[in-house]
This record gives C-alpha cells, structure tokens and sequence, in this order.
C-alpha cells in the first residue's frame, strides 16, 4: 500500500476551502485514515506526510496492535529544529506484517546531503538542489515462512529472500522540475549503493549477490506519468538533454550520481514498471485545483507480477456528490490509496541464511 495521508499542518481552509472546518481536523480524518489502511491489510504499508507526533502517538501504535513494525524519518529539516518544533514535521513511513517479514537493516536518504556532496561544478545543484529537504526511506526486509504462504513454497535457501521496500515523497513544485527529476536519479543511485552495502555485511560464504535482493519503490514523487522521473524509473535512463533539466548546468555533479552506458545519456540498472496505468487509475491526487497521477507503486519486472489492483474512487459516486475536490467528510486526505498485490518469485542466490553481520 501507498498512501499519503495529508499531515495536519497542511490541512488548512486556506488550502482546501471546499472541506468543511470539521472534515479537515486531525482527530476527524484520522479515523477514515486508518480505518482506509485497515480495510486494505497490506503486508507492507508505505506513507507520506506522516507527521512525527502522529507517528508515535497514533499509527504505530495503531498498527503494532494489528501485527505490524514500522519505521520513520521526519524531513531533514528536523534536525534544525526544537523538540517542540519538530514533533509537526512530517515525514515518511513504513510498515510491514512482522509474521512475514524481518527488518535487516533501515536507510535514510537525505537528498539535501547527497545535493551538497554532489554539487562540485555545479551552482544550480547547490541553489536549486540542495535546500529542498525531501527525504526517501528504505527498509531491507527478509521474508520468514509466512510470506510465501497460498504460493509454491522456495527451497529453504530462497525461503529468506530479501526485499528492499523504499517509499519517497519527491519536491511538490511544478516549477522545479529538474530538482524531481534529480532527486530521483540520486534515490536510485543511493538504492544501488544501499544493496552493494547490505551484501557486504554479510559473513563470509552467506553473501547474497546484490541483485538478487528484490525492490519496491513508491511514493509521492509530484509527477506526471510523461515526465522525467517516471521516464528515468520505467525505462532505465534519460537523456542528458532531458526538458525537465531546463538547460541547467547539471551534467558534471550528474555523472557522479547515476551510470552511464551512452555519453549522452544517464541510466540505472533497476528494472522497473509501474503497477498502475492511467486507464486504471486517471488520478492519485484529487483536489479543486489539480486532479492527477503523481503516487506510484514501481516493481521489479522480472521478478513480480502484479495479481491485483485497488480501483479508483467511483466516477459515479464523485459526480453524484458534487465532490469538487478532496478532503472531504468521506475522503481523509486529497490522496487516493493505491494497493497492489504483487506475486513474487525467490531470486536465485538470495542467501541470507542468517549471515548479516551488521545493522545500519
């Protein structure tokens, strides 16, 4: 599941004047929010715009209750911040069954660090770049018994495969199209470096080959299904004259930051589709102002097959209830849910028999 659930703070009047004062407060949406992730009983939960309070003091311990463990990072700009300051900064999160799957290790991607440390020859990555303070959350899972269960059962050596499930809220800006698309070059290049990582903690004799560690990639990456973010994910590269790049002096920092099979264009290895089509879904964000795809659920394509999808909110029903745009009293967030069921095939050379050495 992927679902940003709208933080609080941004729950304004000012920004959704069509939702009536009591529809839009906390302790109304908070109950249609988590009864909209029960009602789905995902394995594996990710969500934006938690805020770090209601993540401490409302889902995780809502969800422990139904069998789940989670983790979460507020934005970086915490880190600059009171305690008091800090509890309103949202976040991201993730969640999973802890009957099915075991936490091996946790990553923080901080795009303003990766932006600072890249930025040598480049004014634009340090101006454009680096003071947005997105952030992307990654969890390697390692799947127990339970995981595999309704399906054919893998040997005991592919019994423990390993997941990395990472989830994402991207800048929002239209504007800044270019920061999109170079955050998201740096979340998969950072993914790369997080699965050499992981195989190298392993003891001698239990390492896995890193590409047989699996991935899930979701969020709310704030773009179009044209653009280049979703052209970089679902086909592995983008060229360096790429528009959304804007002619921008990005190309030197980019090259440290992405591989390169062609000089004239950057790639990455991951081999990604997404699970929703415009056909099936025509929006994730529904608002007065702007109705579109900008959520996504990204699979491996030689190793997952989508089973099923959660449809969008009914045509009918929106029309019948004169709905100009979301929250509304029946609607918690101006985000939809998207839910996949995705069937699995266990890598060859998962290892993981319980050979990791360390834990980031």
């Amino acid at each position: 599941m992927c679902y940003n659930v709208l933080c609080d703070k941004y729950a304004t009047r000012q920004m959704y004047g069509y939702c009536p004062s009591w529809a839009l407060n906390w302790e109304y949406r908070k109950k249609g929010i988590i009864q909209e992730i029960r009602s789905c009983a995902a394995d594996i939960i990710s969500l934006q715009e938690v805020e770090t309070d209601q993540f401490y003091n409302f889902f995780r311990p809502e969800l422990k209750a139904d069998g789940y463990y989670g983790i979460f990072s507020p934005k970086s700009r915490a880190k600059t911040m009171s305690e008091s300051e800090r509890k309103y900064v949202d976040g991201c999160a993730i969640f999973f069954r802890t009957s099915k799957f075991q936490l091996m290790a946790e990553h923080l991607v901080e795009f303003n660090q990766l932006a600072m440390a890249n930025s040598e020859g480049s004014d634009d990555m340090l101006n454009r770049v680096m003071p947005k303070d997105n952030i992307g959350l990654a969890a390697l899972l390692k799947t127990k018994e339970a995981a595999w269960e309704g399906g054919v059962l893998p040997d005991q050596a592919q019994m423990n495969q390993l997941l990395l499930v990472c989830t994402a809220h991207i800048h929002w800006d239209p504007e800044f199209c270019d920061v999109k698309l170079i955050q998201t070059m740096m979340l998969s290049h950072e993914l790369r470096t997080i699965l050499d990582t992981a195989c190298n903690n392993f003891r001698p004799g239990h390492k896995p080959d890193p590409n047989s560690i699996q991935l899930i990639l979701c969020g709310d990456f704030n773009s179009l299904p044209d653009s280049g973010v979703v052209e970089y994910l679902t086909t592995g590269r983008v060229p360096n004259d790429h528009p959304d790049f804007k002619d921008l002096k990005y190309k030197s920092c980019l090259q440290r930051i992405s591989s390169r099979e062609k000089s004239n264009e950057y790639t990455h290895s991951f081999q990604l589709a997404t699970a929703y089509s415009e056909d099936i879904m025509p929006y994730t964000n529904y608002t007065f102002d702007f109705k579109g795809i900008i959520d996504y659920i990204f699979y491996q394509k030689n190793t997952m097959t989508p089973l099923g999808l959660l449809g969008p909110v009914s045509p009918e029903w929106i029309r019948e209830n004169k709905i100009a745009g979301c929250p509304h009293p029946h609607v918690p967030s101006d985000h939809f849910p998207l839910l996949c069921e995705l069937e699995m095939r266990p890598s060859v050379n998962s290892g993981a028999q319980n050979g990791i050495i360390s834990r980031r």
